[in-house]
């Protein structure tokens, strides 16, 4: 049965953790009724139950054929279309060109690339017909330079970047912005996977590993969940945005 909100609707996508969960909790407090959206139903009730306002929770696989408009369906059918969309689901792989597998290829573009793109396909219609809509893509550094080792990870967030710029051209008079927020290293779960990677195939310890990837950032240190929540409120926030692939790793990548 429907529960029509009162509120504007934001959906989020891998709100379960880590960007995502924070993105999700901040939309709430800034008023939005948040549709979340991962694989893991547990993840999306810990994060639901973080959020002040309302929330759905809409465990959902982005690769599964026919998800994403499944997804989009009820949450129109149970409150409204969204007028502001947060693409983060993601993930991220670490091989050599010569031993990334057809596999591995097929998964970083499907999840990081083509995932998006059916979400803005599906979500462009309604915020074009309302004037109005905030789409943010979460992509990463690697969208904008190259880094050995994750070369198909690397070529899905260059290939999100230019489907956000291109987005942002053709909606720019219609009152939709579409941005980028391109991260760092940033102390997530997702990083915590990688760090886990170089120990297994380094031979070094947990500390190690993470001075390593601290030590890539000029700040030192890890990017905060909390200032890639914040990049990602300013574009939601301001109209004069768009077409951005905002940068948020302590100053190593200037624009």
């Amino acid at each position: 049965m429907s529960t029509r909100v009162s509120q504007p609707v934001a959906l989020v996508t891998g709100a379960g953790r880590g960007i995502g969960a924070g993105a999700a909790i901040a939309l709430s407090e800034a008023g939005y009724a948040v549709a979340l959206t991962a694989r893991s139903r547990e993840q999306l009730e810990e994060t639901a139950a973080r959020c002040p306002g309302p929330t759905l929770v809409l465990p959902a696989d982005m690769l599964a054929a026919g998800s994403v408009d499944e997804l989009l369906d009820l949450v129109e059918r149970e409150w409204a279309a969204p007028e502001v969309v947060v693409a983060n689901a993601g993930a991220g792989i670490s091989a050599s060109v010569e031993k990334t597998t057809d596999e591995q290829w097929a998964r970083m573009l499907d999840l990081n690339l083509t995932a998006p793109f059916r979400l803005l396909r599906r979500t462009i219609p309604a915020m074009k017909s309302a004037g109005h809509g905030r789409i943010v893509v979460v992509a990463s550094v690697a969208a904008k330079l190259g880094e050995p080792y994750i070369s198909a990870y690397t070529a899905s967030k260059h290939g999100v970047l230019g489907l956000v710029r291109s987005a942002a051209m053709e909606l720019a008079r219609t009152g939709v912005t579409v941005n980028a927020v391109c991260p760092g290293y940033v102390d997530t779960p997702m990083t915590e996977a990688t760090l886990q990677g170089i120990v297994d195939k380094t031979g070094r310890s947990l500390s190690e590993a993470r001075a390593a990837l601290e030590a890539k950032q000029p700040i030192n240190r890890l990017i905060t969940v909390e200032e890639v929540v914040e990049a990602i409120v300013t574009c939601v926030r301001n109209g004069g945005m768009s077409g951005q692939g905002i940068n948020v790793d302590g100053g190593g990548l200037q624009s």
